[in-house]
């Protein structure tokens, strides 16, 4: 890895971090230390930084805030990427661009404040732009799919090529990039609305005032763990079986709502893992309802 750290200074790449917990890195806040962590200054820093990643054939992996994400304890043997910095946003009316790296949250108010609408079903979800793309992130019944129009990605081949919203194949908690990895959002082009400032930030505050109530914000997690199978609400057939506030070591199953897994003392990335499979588990026997994980799990090969 010494070498990759002296291609990175040696080329200007951006900061790095070695040895870092990647507990730092997720909202579970678990998970081992990955050799490297990088932060490309911009998006010809990455290239160049990917291509000398393969060539030395060093596994490596984009991360944004973390927040979808289950790290095992493990090292990870390799290189963590994330984007922070393709973080410009532009305005053209009701049309904006958003680079990768930019915080959701902060996003979706900003374009509640300026009298758009379509992203305020977001204003509760912290991930970043291209990471709730590629998980097709949604709430109250829109998701990314509704107002992507199209994302700038860099292809396999390191190519910056735009792909338009049909070609992305949004379904529910799904998208093209999800299905295909080596394809990375550099940026996205959203077309929202014009509608009433005032009346959209009485739609976040409200929503705002329910989450409070109904999500155990006060932990660490990573939001819902399951998705909902049609017709039916993974978190109703978890507490169903009774499993609200059951624990595994310092994981446990929320007592405010049964689809989000808290690290409420210490936890550790196993703890939490055996957690998701004991539920998936108990639900596939007593229902026969295979529940399909929101989550990502990385290193636990």
């Amino acid at each position: 890895m010494q070498e990759i750290v002296e291609y990175i200074n040696n080329n200007n790449i951006g900061k790095y971090l070695e040895n870092e917990s990647m507990a730092k890195h997720t909202t579970y806040r678990v998970g081992g230390n990955a050799k490297l962590f990088v932060y490309p200054k911009d998006k010809e820093k990455l290239i160049l930084l990917l291509k000398e990643l393969r060539n030395k054939n060093i596994k490596y992996k984009i991360l944004g805030n973390g927040s979808n994400t289950l790290f095992s304890d493990e090292e990870y043997d390799g290189v963590i990427i994330n984007l922070e910095s393709l973080d410009s946003i532009r305005y053209f009316r009701t049309t904006v661009k958003a680079g990768a790296g930019v915080n959701l949250i902060k996003l979706s108010n900003q374009t509640v404040r300026k009298g758009l609408a379509g992203l305020e079903f977001a204003t509760g979800i912290p991930g970043t732009v291209g990471g709730a793309i590629y998980m097709n992130a949604g709430a109250y019944k829109s998701d990314m799919g509704y107002i992507t129009k199209s994302i700038q990605v860099l292809t396999p081949n390191l190519e910056v090529i735009t792909m338009t919203n049909k070609e992305l194949d949004f379904h529910y908690r799904s998208s093209f990039l999800q299905k295909n990895k080596d394809y990375i959002c550099l940026e996205a082009t959203f077309k929202l609305r014009e509608n009433d400032k005032a009346l959209l930030l009485e739609i976040v505050e409200d929503r705002k005032q329910r989450r409070l109530e109904s999500q155990p914000l006060e932990y660490p997690s990573a939001g819902s763990v399951f998705r909902n199978p049609e017709n039916l609400f993974a978190g109703k057939l978890i507490e169903d079986l009774g499993y609200k506030g059951y624990s595994i070591g310092g994981a446990k199953v929320s007592e405010k709502h049964a689809n989000f897994i808290i690290n409420y003392n210490n936890a550790t990335g196993k703890d939490i893992k055996t957690l998701i499979d004991f539920i998936k588990k108990e639900v596939k026997e007593k229902y026969n309802v295979e529940l399909k994980c929101e989550q990502e799990f990385v290193n636990w090969e």
